[in-house]
């Protein structure tokens, strides 16, 4: 069994805990609740799409505390001080990784960092499975979604698509092989190229470089992860990603958010 086939095994255990605890029912009335009370603007004047789109970087900044492989990236580290300094450093957007068991991330992550004001796109970064999550990321405020292309068929994805779009959220598909690109059919509103290979773990920024040419011109891009510097982020750009998920450069330094913001410095003076 590979990583990724691990970890998806287990979330069909935690998904059945968590509907033992608040029922998808339950959870369902709750998120109605809370969007009846809120008022939103269309998503395409807010959503993540839109800002990757219209943004001079496109960092899409990381809450990442664990890797499955690496262990600890920074323990100490809390969503609330770390994705508010991310924002005030020009993040364009933020991803917070909420998978509990081998992340040490929890939906909380994404409340606490809306309760201290953080306004930007929140990408709810997990391994979706189940329409449940959808609601979860909806309750906590999240923006959008990650559906793992090697994780889902293509029709399990279509129907997460739907009801993500009910629940206002975007949908980025994440894949990884040239194999996956027919998942683009389904018209999602972003498509992010993983470099790292969830199988392993290992990341190679290539596969975005080598990818970039196949996918919809039109369509809003993000190469995730395994992004070492400056210098790699403005080639992504230059390759035609409008965002770039940068994550373990940042969280293993002792503040993410200063860190954050002298590598915006760089890939602004940096030239191809």
């Amino acid at each position: 069994m590979n990583l990724l086939e691990e970890i998806i095994a287990h979330k069909h255990i935690e998904i059945d805990q968590r509907k033992r605890f608040i029922s998808p029912r339950q959870l369902y009335v709750l998120v109605a609740q809370q969007m009846d009370n809120l008022s939103h603007k269309p998503l395409k004047e807010e959503g993540l799409s839109f800002v990757l789109q219209h943004s001079d970087t496109g960092i899409i900044a990381e809450f990442k505390r664990k890797s499955p492989v690496k262990g600890w990236i920074n323990e100490a580290a809390k969503a609330s001080d770390v994705c508010l300094a991310y924002e005030k450093s020009g993040a364009t957007a933020l991803s917070i990784v909420t998978d509990i068991d081998y992340f040490a991330g929890y939906d909380e992550f994404v409340q606490e960092a809306r309760a201290v004001g953080v306004q930007l796109p929140i990408l709810y970064n997990n391994f979706i499975i189940d329409d449940y999550q959808l609601l979860q990321a909806r309750f906590c405020g999240a923006s959008a979604i990650v559906l793992i292309a090697e994780a889902l068929s293509k029709d399990e994805c279509k129907r997460m698509i739907s009801l993500a779009h009910q629940l206002e959220l975007e949908v980025m598909i994440e894949l990884h092989e040239e194999r996956s690109l027919d998942y683009l059919e389904l018209e999602p509103d972003l498509c992010g190229v993983n470099n790292c290979d969830l199988r392993t773990f290992v990341s190679d920024v290539n596969t975005s470089l080598t990818l970039a040419d196949h996918l919809p011109k039109e369509l809003c891009k993000v190469s995730e992860n395994g992004i070492p510097d400056a210098s790699t982020a403005a080639r992504l750009r230059l390759a035609g990603y409008d965002g770039l998920l940068v994550s373990d450069v940042l969280m293993k330094q002792p503040v993410p958010g200063e860190a954050l913001k002298q590598f915006i410095h760089e890939l602004k003076n940096t030239s191809i």
